[in-house]
């Protein structure tokens, strides 16, 4: 559970950013921010999302598949810190996704319980990653090496990876060799993934509703109603990195934290795949 907890905060602290953006303009002369993203996330997600101000990456974590073994399916993320990306990336792909409803069966977790990465270190285009003790009985399913071999590979330099445990080389140069492009598993239409009422620490009530979708999309339609099908009334906003639609209510007082909310959304990511429909969600509600 705290992974799947994980894994929303990251798209809570999108929407966070996402509500400070959409009441604010800019200062005309304070220069536009940048998202720079790997080949890798291009391909899979399309153009990177912009962002006010800073410079932002956007990469991509391919997540070992529960229902094919060996293939891998891609993730979008993104960090402001250019000088960590391959730690995180590989923390996250770790940690997992969970037991996230909208991909239940379908992601594996290879790796034990307890697996850390100690290390990782580059010399050339070679880079090293080593892990603690509990990977070594895991280190040699083919997902979880081409889910750590291509997760690297996409950063600039990057043409070897090698795996150790505890400093010592592990076995997986083959099977590292094998880690391709068409380990990838085609990628579906965009999925919704949680409804999350987003609140001031103490306060009464939230100031948002955010609709979380699974990579950056275009939101062509998105309405938030009760259980009874009544719309609730309030502008709709694109969290930064479009990532979620925000719901800012006219009335926030009627959302609390467990009650029903039906999502009707039609949304396009951005290479042109489309998903439509009407799901019913627990509402959570986070404080900031």
């Amino acid at each position: 559970m705290r992974y799947l907890r994980s894994f929303i905060l990251i798209l809570v602290i999108t929407a966070l950013a996402a509500c400070n953006s959409s009441e604010r303009q800019p200062a005309k002369a304070e220069k536009p921010g940048s998202v720079k993203a790997t080949k890798a996330f291009v391909k899979e997600f399309g153009p990177a999302p912009a962002v006010d101000k800073g410079t932002a990456y956007a990469f991509v974590i391919y997540f070992p598949s529960a229902k094919q073994p060996g293939k891998v399916l891609p993730f979008p993320f993104f960090s402001f810190d250019e000088a960590s990306l391959k730690k995180v990336a590989l923390a996250k792909l770790i940690g997992g996704l969970g037991d996230l409803k909208s991909y239940q069966g379908e992601i594996a977790q290879p790796f034990p319980a307890g697996t850390r990465l100690l290390d990782l270190q580059q010399s050339g285009e070679s880079v090293t990653a080593d892990f603690s003790k509990e990977l070594a009985g895991a280190r040699s399913d083919q997902g979880l090496v081409n889910a750590l071999v291509l997760t690297l590979k996409q950063f600039e330099g990057v043409g070897q990876v090698s795996i150790q445990v505890e400093g010592a080389p592990a076995n997986t140069d083959k099977q590292a060799q094998k880690a391709d492009e068409s380990a990838v598993l085609p990628l579906a239409p965009p999925r919704l993934l949680s409804v999350t009422g987003m609140k001031e620490k103490g306060a009464a009530t939230v100031e948002e509703v955010d609709a979380f979708f699974d990579r950056p999309v275009q939101i062509n339609e998105l309405r938030l109603l009760d259980a009874g099908g009544k719309p609730f009334e309030g502008e709709i906003f694109h969290s930064v990195f479009d990532m979620a639609g925000v719901l800012k209510p006219k009335h926030p007082a009627k959302f609390s934290v467990g009650m029903p909310v039906q999502v009707r959304w039609n949304v396009t990511d951005k290479v042109g795949r489309n998903s439509s429909g009407q799901k019913e969600m627990m509402l959570e509600v986070r404080e900031h």
